[in-house]
């Protein structure tokens, strides 16, 4: 029914573009599937009513018929034939369970119903002792049983829910995991900002410790100075009341000081506490997650008879004798994703019985037993499903694809092509190897369908063939289509998530290996066996962004890109680990952005783009995204904002000149100490340095030298912003090779002006 329906909505719309042959081949699409079930179901007339408008409509194609005239006449009256077979079927269908209905009120006991069911086999029942009675249920088990199942489950309610609700409900589970992870990343910082606290506090301690030591000794010097001797020469100054006003007030501030800490402290625990909820929460969020998920769950094994009846059925058609044989069958699957790949799989078998399995003489001779064998097993990989049918037929020769590619226009005859290549002609629309046109394969369509759908549900398909002995098709499929699983990478400033169904693995690389991968002509990148074609993310995204070699003392992260026409290895800057991410399309003003699948949303607020690799790679290979000219470099990276390193331990000047700066276009990192700004500096590469001299860890003295004898670093220029305006400190600071010395409190006309002179 489904089925005319699409098809009355096609042929609507190519009476309205009768030119448009896109609506011919979708027409032919439907046609094809609609055979397919008619031929499963033993609907011989169906089938061939199909099969004759397809052939119409396929040389309808050849010769570019628009649909009107004697076409359009015909493709109708075809149509009408095709509803009323259809309907013929649903009355069929219809009829039998009314008149049924009174029968099955009538049943009074599951003897009676077993009795009647059975009736044409077996004798009128008479009730057996104990141990023939069992006997009996084991022997006519199949009639039994299903009553007692019925039993069984009566209890049990069930409601019907639509699809859509379900997806919504999924969606909205995933909108309070993206929620969640924003509370979480925003507790994260709120505990950062605590620990600064802290050391503010400490610094506001050590710094009144000594006020009350300047203060005491100015009491005891003004007591000497004055000579005081009065009656109270037994008690020290400090002992009487003596105290100034300097040392109430100082007094008071370390009284201040121990309330902050207080504070602090509890505000540390409302953040813990926080965390814990947090945590509680993502535990039930993900179990709500599964439980969504486990609805839409149904086992593979549901759809294995209708799959070895189209095998038992062609075969016999074909005069072939093929076991068909189903793994781990019970392993469960998406209901929206295995509704949609029955009919690639039904396509799959038809092709491996007509032209992979060969006649049991052919068989024979090659030595293999007589009875063909295709096999279909289905396992979980990572969060993938995979599925993987093999068959030990002739396999195919891709000698006979390339010639036929070659006299199809659609690979030149000197191109030279690997095995790989070759094969993933048979999945181009229209292309077909068989020698004839039969009913159950050689249109071209069938295939063509299989990798369209499989693409549609981000999924990919690998063929492997080895001639003589078989072809197996590797299908992976994402586990569930809503919710995914990524990799979240960075190049330059910029991340993007990978989804992990296209990550075949990640190796990392020495970056002197690296730089010898990234020279002209430089010999292809192998792993386990398999040469990759190396290369940098940046490059294959066509930004400004350059791969960071120089000083890089660990192994730099690539990723092995599974799923494309070419292995491809793609060098990042970094991983951010793999998050559960909720995919959010586009919309229409991103639709014809070439490489991405979609965005998310990450913890922080920030949104990410998810990187369509395959198709990235695809275009890269076919050119499609013009290469950007070496020279214009130059220009790009003066456009960029210039990144600006501020080091200072106070929270204030930190906060006060990254406020200035990105008020004047620059791009601001921070560091809080020497040791912290060194560990940044292994990372990022600042375009100038403001710097700070008395800092707790590592001064901004030490800072310097370490910078003017980094080889990566010594150009970058340093402005010290220091209270410490005396000459001595100064000296120091020019000899270890500053640019710039600024006193605190600085002008900001001074600072810009100064940053601007040194950027050039």
């Amino acid at each position: 029914r489904e089925l005319i329906e699409a098809l009355e909505e096609h042929i609507s719309s190519w009476s309205k573009e009768p030119g448009n042959m896109d609506h011919n081949l979708e027409i032919q699409r439907v046609l094809h599937t609609l055979k397919g079930g008619a031929r499963l179901s033993n609907l011989s007339k169906l089938a061939d009513e199909s099969h004759h408008l397809e052939s119409t409509l396929l040389e309808a194609q050849q010769n570019n018929t628009p649909f009107d005239g004697e076409l359009k006449s015909e493709v109708l009256t075809k149509q009408d034939v095709l509803l009323k077979l259809v309907d013929g079927i649903q009355s069929l269908v219809t009829q039998p369970a009314k008149e049924e209905a009174p029968v099955a009120a009538q049943t009074k006991t599951p003897e009676t119903s077993a009795q009647n069911e059975g009736s044409k086999t077996i004798k009128p029942f008479v009730k057996p002792k104990a141990k023939e009675s069992a006997k009996k249920a084991t022997k006519f088990g199949p009639e039994i049983k299903p009553t007692k199942v019925a039993q069984q489950n009566a209890p049990q309610e069930t409601i019907r829910v639509s699809a859509n609700l379900l997806d919504s409900l999924v969606n909205l589970a995933g909108e309070t995991s993206i929620s969640r992870g924003r509370l979480e990343q925003q507790i994260s910082d709120f505990g950062f900002t605590l620990e600064e606290m802290s050391a503010t506090i400490e610094r506001l301690r050590e710094q009144l410790r000594r006020m009350d030591m300047e203060t005491e000794a100015q009491v005891l010097f003004r007591a000497e100075k004055e000579g005081i001797t009065t009656i109270y020469e037994d008690f020290d100054p400090l002992e009487m009341d003596r105290y100034s006003s300097i040392q109430q007030l100082s007094r008071a501030l370390t009284e201040s000081t121990s309330d902050l800490q207080d504070l602090r402290d509890t505000l540390a625990d409302r953040a813990r506490d926080a965390e814990t909820l947090l945590l509680q929460q993502s535990r039930i969020n993900s179990e709500l997650q599964e439980g969504l998920m486990k609805t839409r769950m149904i086992p593979f094994s549901s759809v294995v008879p209708r799959l070895r009846r189209i095998v038992r059925q062609i075969g016999g058609e074909l005069g072939k004798q093929v076991d068909f044989d189903a793994l781990n069958a019970e392993g469960e699957m998406d209901r929206s994703v295995l509704e949609r790949m029955v009919a690639p799989l039904e396509h799959m078998l038809r092709n491996a019985l007509d032209h992979g399995i060969e006649a049991a003489a052919v068989r024979q001779k090659a030595g293999k037993p007589a009875t063909g064998k295709i096999t279909l097993s289905l396992h979980r990989e990572g969060g993938n499903v995979v599925l993987k049918m093999q068959d030990d037929g002739g396999g195919i020769n891709d000698k006979i694809i390339l010639d036929k590619a070659v006299k199809q226009g659609l690979v030149a005859a000197d191109v030279k092509l690997s095995k790989h290549e070759i094969m993933q002609f048979i999945m181009h629309q229209g292309f077909s190897t068989a020698e004839k046109v039969t009913q159950i394969s050689g249109r071209g369509v069938g295939m063509d369908v299989v990798a369209s759908e499989i693409k549609q549900m981000g999924g990919t398909i690998e063929i492997d063939s080895e001639l003589g002995k078989g072809t197996s098709f590797t299908i992976r499929l994402p586990f569930t289509v809503s919710v995914n699983r990524a990799l979240m990478v960075n190049t330059g400033e910029d991340f993007y998530a990978i989804p992990l169904n296209t990550i075949e693995g990640i190796v990392r690389v020495s970056p002197y290996e690296l730089e010898e991968y990234y020279k002209p002509n430089a010999p292809m990148y192998e792993y386990a066996g398999r040469e990759y074609h190396l290369q940098y993310l940046g490059q294959l995204l066509h930004s400004t962004h350059q791969p960071k070699l120089q000083g890089q003392p660990l192994p730099l992260p690539v990723i092995l890109v599974r799923g494309s026409d070419k292995p491809m290895a793609l060098q990042v800057d970094s991983l951010m680990g793999s998050r559960e991410i909720v995919v959010k399309s586009l919309g229409p003003q991103f639709a014809d952005v070439n490489g991405v699948s979609g965005a998310t949303i990450l913890g922080d607020g920030s949104v990410v783009v998810i990187l369509d690799l395959p198709a990235l790679i695809r275009d890269d290979i076919a050119n499609t995204i013009n290469p950007r000219p070496v020279d214009t470099t130059p220009q790009i990276a003066a456009k960029q904002a210039s990144l600006v390193m501020v080091i200072d331990d106070s929270v204030t000047v930190r906060k006060v000149t990254t406020r200035l700066l990105e008020r004047n276009g620059y791009d601001v990192i921070t560091a809080k100490d020497g040791v912290d700004a060194i560990a940044i500096l292994q990372d990022q590469k600042p375009d100038i340095m403001l710097l700070d001299i008395e800092m707790p860890r590592m001064d901004g003295f030490e800072v310097a030298t370490l910078v003017r004898h980094d080889e990566r670093l010594k150009d970058v220029p340093i402005i010290m912003i220091t209270s410490r305006t005396g000459q001595k400190h100064k000296e120091r600071a020019l000899s270890i090779g500053v640019n710039e010395y600024l006193g605190k409190p600085f002008q900001e006309s001074d600072l810009l002006e100064n940053i601007e002179r040194y950027l050039g």
